[in-house]
């Protein structure tokens, strides 16, 4: 058999078998493992300062002529050198790995020269995930000409002065499409330079920031909002306001929103209502800040919403869900309560939602942990169109749940019953061989029988747990 096949039948072969045969494969022979080490172009590897060193993990890669995708995660070091065992890793990389488009390394903070390294060595690079710690310094990003996609963690404490401000001058064209920026603080230096580049943006994500630079950066950030599509905003509670209002006033492109843990009443309400753009998705996590008046004012301002995604809003009352449901009854195609008590303080909601909303795809009632199965099976009876449907974490639902779920939506493509204590091996059993456009479902390994698992494989069908 080793020599019927030749390599390029064998790679063929390699790329259609599931993840876990990898390690059979490479087992067979010397010649399976060097074909199937050719054959990967996507690898992730969890390294030991103990035991990999630079020259041996350059070795290794050597051995993926083709990898285009590759991350790096390691402990801290323990001698407190991250930074320069973090460098060298990168350097070994970038020889290694000419054809890299996508890098992601979460090995501790990098510094200027293996970047400038990697943008020669890797220029088709359109991803990268790194660490910087301060003082920053933004300006090689005008050598990766190829870059579309940047994800920064910055560390270390704040240093005045640290960025040279005669080059903040210089733009440059950047092709950023998506940046993800986390930890940024009020006066760091760099950042004007970085919004004023970022003409192409379509995605911003900023996480844990408690600003966006230093004094020169507000104008300069209005220059990156125009474009923009998507804007997630996760605990950046002291900027939030200003970012909302800037996106209000000069970001018509806006299509989907997200805005966790941070913020105010009145400044989310000014977004919604002195917007102009079109809405599409909007994703809060906001319990002590989301209440029914925003709501009112999304359901008149944003009548092209077609997903809604809430969690832990425990301001929220039915009137304001009920108003969304009516006004949006034709275009939401994806709802999410997470965690939202409203589900459990007022019988007779989810009914009204789901008569409502007749047009919904997607519906996620996560770690409702009190949501029983009457209230459940009254929304899903009405809920024939139903592709995807998320139910972890609630406890309350039993074995009568899934038997409705198999008989009410036939289009159902992927379920998530993780934690559900009152769901039993025998319903998931039932569910599984019943389910006829069924193509995957999250739940306890303990809860998968053997014909359940033997069915699933007949159907083609990806059991996750």
């Amino acid at each position: 058999m080793d020599t019927i096949l030749c390599d390029e039948l064998l790679q063929e072969i390699f790329h259609r078998l599931p993840l876990s045969s990898s390690s059979a494969v490479s087992a067979v022979s010397k010649r399976w493992l060097r074909v199937h080490r050719s054959s990967k172009t996507v690898l992730s590897l969890r390294l030991s300062p103990h035991n990999c060193t630079p020259p041996s993990l350059s070795t290794f890669l050597s051995h993926f002529p083709f990898l285009s995708s590759l991350s790096l995660t390691s402990p801290a070091v323990p001698d407190g050198d991250t930074a320069a065992f973090s460098d060298r890793l990168l350097l070994s990389a970038a020889s290694s790995c000419p054809s890299l488009r996508h890098l992601r390394l979460s090995t501790g903070p990098i510094s200027l020269f293996p970047l400038l390294s990697l943008s020669t060595s890797c220029p088709h690079l359109t991803s990268l995930s790194i660490s910087l710690s301060r003082p920053l310094s933004l300006y090689w990003l005008a050598l990766f000409h190829s870059l579309k996609d940047l994800f920064v963690v910055f560390t270390g404490e704040f240093v005045s002065d640290q960025f040279d401000s005669c080059f903040q001058q210089a733009d440059a064209e950047l092709k950023l499409e998506t940046l993800g920026l986390t930890g940024i603080r009020q006066g760091d230096f760099g950042f004007a330079w970085l919004w004023r580049s970022c003409k192409k943006l379509k995605k911003l994500q900023l996480r844990s920031c408690e600003g966006i630079g230093d004094d020169a950066s507000p104008s300069s950030f209005v220059n990156c909002l125009k474009g923009v599509e998507e804007v997630e905003l996760r605990t950046c509670r002291t900027i939030v306001d200003e970012i909302l209002l800037k996106l209000a006033e000069n970001c018509t492109s806006l299509m989907s929103l997200l805005v966790y843990d941070g913020g105010s009443r009145e400044g989310l309400r000014q977004f919604i209502s002195r917007s102009r753009c079109d809405l599409q998705k909007l994703d809060l996590r906001l319990p002590l800040d989301l209440e029914n008046n925003h709501l009112l004012a999304v359901a008149e301002s944003f009548r092209g919403l077609s997903s809604l995604r809430l969690q832990s809003c425990c301001l929220v009352t039915g009137e304001g869900l009920r108003t969304i449901g009516l006004a949006m009854s034709y275009r939401l195609e994806e709802l999410a309560l997470i965690n939202c008590d409203v589900v459990e303080r007022e019988p007779g909601l989810l009914t009204t939602l789901g008569q409502c909303l007749r047009r919904l795809r997607k519906l996620d009632l996560s770690y409702n942990e009190m949501l029983v199965d009457k209230e459940f099976v009254s929304m899903i009876a009405s809920c024939n169109y139903l592709s995807e449907l998320k139910l972890r974490g609630c406890k309350g639902l039993t074995n009568a749940a899934m038997v409705l779920i198999s008989k009410s939506c036939k289009n159902l493509e992927s379920v998530d019953i993780m934690y559900c204590g009152g769901i039993k091996a025998e319903a998931v059993e039932l569910f599984v061989m019943n389910c006829p456009r069924l193509r995957r479902v999250q739940v306890e390994e303990s809860k998968i029988s053997d014909v359940a698992r033997s069915r699933a494989s007949s159907k083609f069908i990806e059991v996750v747990v």
